[in-house]
């Protein structure tokens, strides 16, 4: 962590610690890798889809502009919203819970949960230093990626790790920030991007209370359902209310949170969207097939360690466990990768 960071502390700096930290995600290898990592729809669906880098980016602005009109740590919110989903595996949620289901049915009962991998690539698993590895983030950062979303315990924790984080404690009020913006984002760029791919219609949400407010508005300024820029009109006007609550509701209660109605609202969202979009028969055949790649490789790895990669393999070496191993290196890789590697050990 930065707060003994002897090893290069002659090094002149004009940002502060959190900006560094900010800068130590974005030129890392993961976080280059989000760029081909599932949201929703697969990368190779096309170019117009958010990937986990867009989606990642999207989360950092409205983060980044929330902290600042609560007069909170921009630099902070903005670092971990960065770093939030670097231990995603490829194809989104479904992938994670795959690897989740692989690594439990195996034995290893601690499974893969994507929050914890993304702590651990920015404490262990990155090496950006010859003395240790990890991007030697501050603690606020390093809690903040451990801590920005509930549940907060996990029961694999270590009691050190618990003991270091004060795991039972609400993380600072940046991290809340990160875990309302990641809400915002996914909410309102799924929304855009199923009404793009013809899967859903804003029709769908149209007697939600917050939805229904929303076209009102717009059509009171003659944007109408129909026209072209109508996508992008709703999800700016989401965002900026959703935004706007949070704001508000600092101010006047200096809570991090919805109104009551908002918040309900944002359920009902939430549940025709998985009912409607994420249950979609060709997004979920999509998945099926990132699941039978992720399945397949695990199994390879398990079978044949030397078909890891060489820093795998020196991994192994210094005692590390092979499942661990190969969760990791699968983890890490993105869609097309882990499609062209299955298919090179598969099909030939």
């Amino acid at each position: 962590m930065q707060d003994t960071d002897r090893f290069y502390a002659f090094r002149e700096d004009y940002r502060n610690p959190y900006a560094r930290d900010r800068d130590r995600i974005i030129h890392c290898s993961s976080f280059r890798r989000l760029e081909y990592k599932t949201q929703v729809f697969l990368n190779t669906q096309g170019d117009y889809f958010r990937t986990r880098l867009t989606h990642t980016i999207e989360v950092s602005q409205i983060a980044r502009t929330i902290a600042n009109h609560c007069n909170l740590e921009e630099n902070l919110s903005e670092a971990i919203a960065l770093a939030h989903d670097l231990g995603h595996s490829p194809f989104g949620h479904s992938g994670g819970d795959e690897l989740d289901k692989i690594l439990k049915d195996s034995g290893f009962k601690n499974g893969f949960e994507h929050n914890f991998q993304s702590f651990r690539v920015v404490s262990e698993l990155e090496k950006r230093y010859k003395e240790f590895n990890g991007l030697n983030l501050t603690y606020a950062t390093l809690e903040g990626v451990l801590k920005h979303s509930k549940p907060y315990d996990k029961p694999f924790f270590s009691n050190n790790l618990k003991t270091i984080f004060k795991i039972k404690d609400d993380p600072r009020l940046e991290a809340m920030i990160v875990d309302f913006s990641d809400e915002i984002a996914y909410t309102s760029h799924d929304i855009d991007d199923g009404i793009k791919q013809k899967i859903i219609s804003i029709d769908i949400l149209e007697d939600n209370n917050l939805i229904s407010k929303l076209i009102k508005d717009l059509h009171n300024i003659g944007v109408k359902k129909d026209d072209k820029v109508f996508r992008y009109r709703f999800s700016s006007s989401l965002i900026n209310t959703l935004a706007q609550n949070i704001i508000k509701n600092f101010k006047e209660k200096n809570q991090i949170c919805y109104d009551d109605d908002i918040k309900k609202s944002l359920t009902e969202i939430k549940r025709t969207l998985f009912k409607n979009l994420y249950g979609n028969e060709e997004i979920k055949r999509k998945m099926f097939f990132g699941k039978q790649c992720i399945r397949a490789l695990f199994n390879d790895f398990m079978n044949d360690k030397n078909l890891l990669p060489q820093d795998s393999k020196d991994k192994l070496n210094k005692g590390a466990k092979l499942h661990r191993v190969a969760s990791d290196y699968i983890a890490s890789m993105t869609d097309r990768y882990a499609i062209k590697l299955y298919k090179e050990l598969h099909i030939g």
